[in-house]
């Protein structure tokens, strides 16, 4: 009975990972075919076309779009990286009885929904006279971004020795020198994975870019859900989702790549 049992679980854990992967993936694999449906619909096949792809390349405006977004995506998660990992460090650094309610501050707006976030950053905007643009929709995708970096930067620098850093002060390095020495080949990977992380975000929000974005902040994922409206757009929709998903396998194989630990 129980070498029964032990030669049925592993094919039931496979048709359980298999039921997974397919349905997480069955889903993009239709949508990437259809990337190449000659059908306006999906409905059937009418044969291989690379026509939308031609319609896309076309679209000025998608292409702007998607400018705009990696843009601010690219300048987001410049910022949010940098900020982040200097406010994790000082958390890490700097300890005192109040860290426990800095910490809280600094996460709680991972657990408010983003349509409030989107809802207060648009009045702060608003009060404050600033006009909805470009610059709004940075500063919002800045702070979102920066919540989510110092939390896995604090959870990186939690095995690092702070004795490490005062023994070289010791021997005389200077302050340069231990950051770029000693604190930042430690940070380095984590500083990738957040930074990877927050770009990802940046790219696919929607709810608080909707909220604070004016003349001059149309992302991608707004034009994208203004397309979306008509169903005439859906196989240019699909097109420019299969490059988006090809660019995004190709980062996180990268990510991958460059952070897997050396064998020695």
């Amino acid at each position: 009975m129980s070498m029964a049992g032990k030669v049925r679980r592993p094919w039931f854990s496979r048709l359980v990972f298999l039921g997974v992967l397919l349905f997480l993936y069955l889903p993009l694999g239709v949508l990437v075919v259809n990337s190449f449906n000659a059908s306006k619909y999906g409905g059937r096949w009418d044969g291989f076309t690379l026509g939308w792809y031609e319609k896309l390349r076309q679209d000025e405006a998608t292409l702007a779009a998607l400018g705009n977004t990696l843009k601010i995506a690219a300048l987001a998660t410049g910022a949010s990286t940098l900020l982040g990992t200097l406010a994790a460090w000082c958390l890490h650094r700097y300890r005192s009885r109040l860290q426990s309610l800095h910490l809280v501050v600094t996460e709680l707006p991972l657990a408010v929904p983003d349509i409030w976030i989107g809802v207060a950053l648009q009045l702060f905007f608003i009060q404050a006279g600033w006009d909805l643009g470009f610059g709004t929709v940075l500063a919002a995708h800045v702070t979102f971004c920066l919540c989510y970096v110092t939390a896995l930067m604090v959870g990186r620098l939690q095995g690092f020795d702070m004795q490490l850093v005062d023994a070289a002060r010791d021997l005389g390095a200077g302050p340069v020198q231990v950051a770029l020495r000693i604190v930042l080949p430690v940070l380095l990977p984590g500083m990738i994975a957040a930074g990877l992380m927050a770009f990802i975000l940046s790219v696919d929000d929607f709810v608080i870019t909707f909220f604070v974005s004016g003349p001059g902040g149309a992302t991608l994922p707004a034009k994208v859900y203004a397309m979306a409206r008509t169903s005439r757009n859906m196989p240019v929709i699909n097109a420019l989702s299969t490059i988006l998903i090809l660019a995004t396998l190709l980062t996180a194989l990268l990510g991958h790549r460059f952070l897997k630990p050396k064998s020695a």
